[in-house]
């Protein structure tokens, strides 16, 4: 196998497996650029996985080949609101940011299956009729060597994830609902005095990150795992999460982790056909994206400095 060919076996499955992990990442980069820390971005990609398998179910004949996108859509809005849950318990009540991560993971995973068992009676539920579908790019995939590496038997979500990372760094860094976002999220007290609403804006961070994670669970849900059961979404959250720290708190920087932790993933499909890896054994390849993001974090991000008052809720008047 030539050089190009290994290529083109590698980078659509690693753009494929990290497209979830993108749309994720930059709901937690929204999040805890205000100063809210979402340990429970897993939960909410599950939540996601959830409505998004259930939807295209339940609608396939109604809607068609839109299924998959409006399934998508639906996931979105609804997990932006199961985020509440999380929004309301860290910046209403001032509860611990993590721990209330954690529980939104352990009741997104617990009303996922309930409902599962109650809906299909058995664990898991049957195969989506609508799912996504790879495509050739026109015109694009007919370059030479460009158009097979990038733009053949590729994902539209792909270039959707891409794309997305690449507004969401504007809106973050070029316009005044950015600058606000990060203000609050550095020094949440100055902002206050200059009349940026705090608690609003921290709101609408973490329902952002709510339907962006909904959006990577229901996404891979649809190109990935086809149906819904407790083991659809198995450390994807946590995996972008790291992808948010990797990256540095930066949507560009938790787009190449999240590329990054994508081509670890999709070793363990593509290893076999790779002649410097065709002898590792399969075990190893499938749990190389978990030792490499560990490796990542542990030793190889630098200095990365989170924002000011990422953790800390904020109480008006004090000082």
């Amino acid at each position: 196998m030539g050089f190009i060919d290994v290529l083109a076996s590698i980078i659509p499955q690693a753009l494929f497996f990290a497209s979830p992990l993108i749309f994720t990442a930059l709901g937690g980069v929204f999040s805890e650029r205000s100063g809210i820390i979402n340990i429970g971005l897993e939960g909410l990609m599950v939540m996601g996985a959830f409505i998004g398998i259930v939807f295209n179910l339940t609608f396939y004949e109604t809607f068609g080949s839109a299924t998959p996108w409006v399934s998508i859509l639906v996931a979105m809005a609804l997990s932006a609101f199961f985020a509440l849950v999380h929004a309301v318990a860290s910046i209403t009540f001032r509860a611990d940011q993590v721990v209330s991560g954690v529980a939104i993971n352990f009741l997104a995973l617990g009303i996922g299956l309930f409902l599962t068992k109650q809906w299909y009676d058995k664990g898991q539920t049957d195969m989506v009729e609508r799912p996504f579908y790879t495509t050739d790019v026109p015109v694009l995939s007919k370059i030479p060597i460009l158009g097979d590496l990038f733009f053949s038997g590729m994902y539209i979500t792909s270039y959707l994830a891409i794309a997305l990372a690449f507004f969401a760094w504007f809106i973050i860094y070029k316009t005044s609902f950015g600058l606000r976002l990060r203000s609050v999220g550095e020094h949440p007290m100055a902002a206050d005095t200059n009349g940026i609403n705090v608690y609003g804006m921290r709101y609408v961070a973490v329902m952002i990150s709510g339907a962006l994670g909904g959006l990577g669970g229901s996404v891979f849900a649809l190109t990935i795992a086809l149906n819904f059961s407790h083991a659809t979404i198995v450390g994807q959250g946590f995996m972008s999460l790291a992808a948010v720290i990797f990256g540095k708190w930066h949507p560009l920087g938790a787009l190449g982790a999240a590329i990054f932790f994508g081509f670890a993933q999709s070793l363990s499909i593509v290893g076999s056909s790779i002649p410097l890896l065709e002898d590792v054994p399969q075990i190893f390849l499938l749990i190389a994206p978990y030792v490499l993001t560990i490796l990542a974090l542990a030793g190889f991000i630098g200095r990365a400095e989170a924002p000011k008052s990422l953790g800390e809720a904020y109480v008006k008047g004090n000082r």
